[in-house]
């Protein structure tokens, strides 16, 4: 195709296996150097700079400076991109190894950028569907006067939620249940939430989300599905 977007190019850059170890370490939202993304992917420090410049100008990471330090983050719906795209592999049988230990709590509750993956996102999605707190207009998705109250009475300001570079709510397809979980601001600060209530953590050196017997409960009887 002579004229429209792209493609070629974006699928080029993720599917160099370097380039693709890179991105899915800053999956969890985190910033690195280039020397940390350098050992993710297991290449020389000169290799790693080569492609986190090719991934800067393409738009899918983003630089960050701090003094003399230079971090390297996700752009914009890079994290929202390669969720499908694992998605979409993952469903065609494209895996790289055999399910290892932490497969299981992976699949169970994850972080995906910033907010809430996994079977635990998915119900979270699904009960707040389920009890008219959020409605979908295709891929759309609005919080209803009725579910503001419901966050509200979490302890979640919605109004502080609003920002003019993200929605509030949106749809993020997720790898391992091929349904959608709660993306946007608001996935974020319900993530966020369960952190601080100490009913989950995040699991150090992987993208798993550890919740508590206490908060297991918890979460499932703020979200009950049928």
């Amino acid at each position: 195709m002579k004229e429209g977007p792209d493609i070629a190019r974006i699928g080029t850059l993720i599917g160099d296996p370097a380039r693709a170890n890179m991105l899915t370490v800053l999956m969890d939202g985190k910033a690195l150097t280039a020397t940390e993304l350098a050992q993710a992917a297991g290449v020389s420090l000169p290799t790693a700079s080569a492609h986190l410049s090719k991934l800067e100008d393409g738009g899918l990471l983003t630089l960050r400076k701090q003094g003399r330090h230079r971090y390297f983050a996700l752009a914009g719906e890079t994290a929202a991109l390669l969720e499908t795209i694992m998605g979409f592999a993952a469903s065609r049988g494209h895996l790289r190894h055999r399910p290892g230990p932490r497969d299981p709590a992976l699949r169970q509750a994850r972080i995906c950028y910033d907010h809430l993956a996994g079977d635990f996102g998915v119900r979270m999605l699904d009960s707040l569907f389920a009890h008219g707190a959020i409605l979908a207009d295709g891929d759309m998705l609005s919080l209803t006067p009725h579910g503001s109250q419901y966050i509200c009475d979490m302890g979640i300001d919605v109004d502080g939620l609003s920002s003019p570079r993200r929605p509030l709510c949106k749809a993020c397809l997720d790898w391992s249940e091929r349904r959608f979980h709660l993306a946007g601001t608001l996935g974020k600060a319900l993530l966020a939430s369960f952190i601080a209530r100490g009913w989950a953590r995040r699991e150090e050196n992987s993208r798993a989300i550890r919740f508590t017997r206490e908060g297991t409960n918890r979460f499932l009887a703020l979200f009950p599905v049928e």
